[in-house]
């Protein structure tokens, strides 16, 4: 008998480690469970924890279409899981892989409690399609440079998705035990206020159905709609993603068929834009197993410390999405409105963040951290330190996103700004895209309830140079 712990695999469909277990495909019957770990939760937040609940009562119901159950337990895993093992008499506990630090030191811990009490530990690579360590430069190091990461990955071949195992195979007369939680808790039974945010629906079924609407028409122009982010033509399967509401093979396997029914080698070359997506999401988790330390130091060396700036007048006003920039202000109110933000105004907040304001990247990550539904330690951080210039294959110091432009380039008619900053819904997009431009008198006008630009662009990008320049030593 083995028991299988959910973790970052909340589905039974395409899930290699509850249905692969390598060296014991089909061996023996099956104990799903779920363990709430408050050291997982300390790094937690509201939304990632609401949509995780939702996504459990949704497997906790296909288990039970299937005649089987999803158990429940609260608590250290080092001291559940062999206590689980010893309740239901199981020889074995199998696990996807997962590839932070903390995830690191956690089953360090849990194999050696299960070594202890003679139960087999069976960790099966899940989550990313090749392993970190698998594509590394000729000389056996892990890339730097996404580029050449990404044509190996393209070239590599990919495993096929796997159907759940039989419902014969899961146990269904586990023993009563206070060991287990009588129901699902709530985000308050956990110490988590509701979110402010609205929270997508999660679960396999829900993730399915977005990724058939991105495939049947979005994937083929997403080559030139992905940056506007009015079109909505992104496949919002971040979050499901990040908690394995569905199976990363599935949905490759779904862009494979979108490709071989292109009608075109644009429509062709857009599918692969998007794997590419799907291969900067592996990058960064190759990045992460690499350099655990990324979460809180920079991947790149400098010759002096980075003087980043301390004000917390600016940095609220970043959060609250009150800068006087447009566009980094509906990035911000979207982030709060819906626990998300469009990947292209992510770039251009980050680097408004960093280079216009100044301030230390870490604060936007740790923000990032408690306001997304899909953050994700190895994406938030190689995504915090490409715009602050301080990690791999990172954006130059000297290549400084002008708000502005941005905004104008990538919103010209202002749909996006004004779908979340009601104040300038019926300003005309020229001037909301020369906003830095105009006077009080003009802006008193014209939008009275919108604030001016916290700071001048123009000057803040010479101060961000010169700062770089002498953390450079130049």
């Amino acid at each position: 008998m083995r028991v299988h712990w959910h973790r970052r695999d909340l589905r039974a469909t395409d899930n290699r480690a509850l249905t692969v277990v390598e060296g014991a495909s089909g061996e023996g019957q099956v104990v799903p469970l779920f363990v709430f770990d408050p050291d997982v939760l300390d790094h937690a937040a509201p939304p990632r924890v609401a949509f995780m609940l939702d996504a459990l009562a949704s497997l906790h119901a296909e288990y039970r279409a299937r005649g089987a159950d999803l158990y429940f337990a609260e608590g250290d895993p080092v001291n559940i899981l062999p206590a689980v093992c010893d309740l239901v008499d199981a020889d074995a506990v199998s696990w996807g892989r997962d590839y932070s630090g903390l995830a690191h030191e956690r089953d360090s811990d849990v194999r050696q409690a299960l070594a202890d009490v003679d139960v087999d530990r069976r960790a099966v690579h899940d989550s990313v399609h090749h392993e970190p360590g698998a594509i590394t430069t000729n000389d056996g190091d892990p890339y730097k440079v996404f580029t050449y990461f990404s044509k190996k990955w393209h070239d590599r071949e990919k495993r096929a998705s796997v159907e759940p195992p039989d419902s014969e195979q899961f146990v269904t007369d586990v023993p009563d035990a206070d060991l287990f939680l009588d129901e699902r808790p709530t985000l308050s039974a956990l110490g988590f206020d509701e979110p402010e945010a609205s929270i997508p629906p999660a679960g396999t079924e829900h993730a399915r159905e977005r990724l058939d609407q991105f495939c049947a028409e979005d994937i083929y122009q997403y080559a030139e709609r992905r940056d506007y982010p009015a079109s909505e033509g992104t496949s919002r399967l971040s979050a499901d993603l990040k908690f394995g509401t569905i199976g990363i093979r599935e949905v490759y396997e779904r862009t494979e068929a979108a490709s071989a029914d292109a009608e075109s080698d644009d429509e062709r070359e857009s599918v692969r834009e998007f794997q590419d997506q799907l291969a900067w999401r592996e990058f960064y988790t190759q990045v992460l197993w690499d350099r655990p330390d990324v979460v809180r130091a920079n991947y790149k060396s400098y010759e002096n410390p980075i003087e980043w700036r301390d004000d917390p007048d600016e940095l609220q006003a970043w959060k609250d999405g009150r800068t006087g920039y447009p566009i980094v202000d509906a990035g911000m109110r979207q982030l709060r409105a819906e626990a998300f933000m469009h990947n292209r105004v992510r770039m251009i907040v980050a680097s408004f963040l960093t280079k216009d304001l100044l301030i230390d990247w870490r604060e936007g990550y740790r923000w990032f951290q408690e306001k997304l539904v899909d953050h994700d330690t190895a994406n938030d951080t190689g995504g915090w330190q490409w715009a602050a210039s301080t990690g791999t294959d990172a954006q130059p110091y000297f290549r400084i996103f002008n708000p502005m432009t941005q905004g104008e380039d990538y919103d010209p008619e202002g749909e996006y700004i004004k779908r979340y900053v009601p104040e300038l819904s019926d300003v005309d997009p020229s001037v909301i895209h020369s906003w830095n431009t105009l006077s009080p008198t003009q802006r008193a006008k014209v939008a009275p309830d919108y604030p001016a630009p916290v700071v001048d662009h123009s000057s803040r990008r010479e101060e961000a140079i010169e700062m770089f320049e002498r953390a450079r030593g130049d």
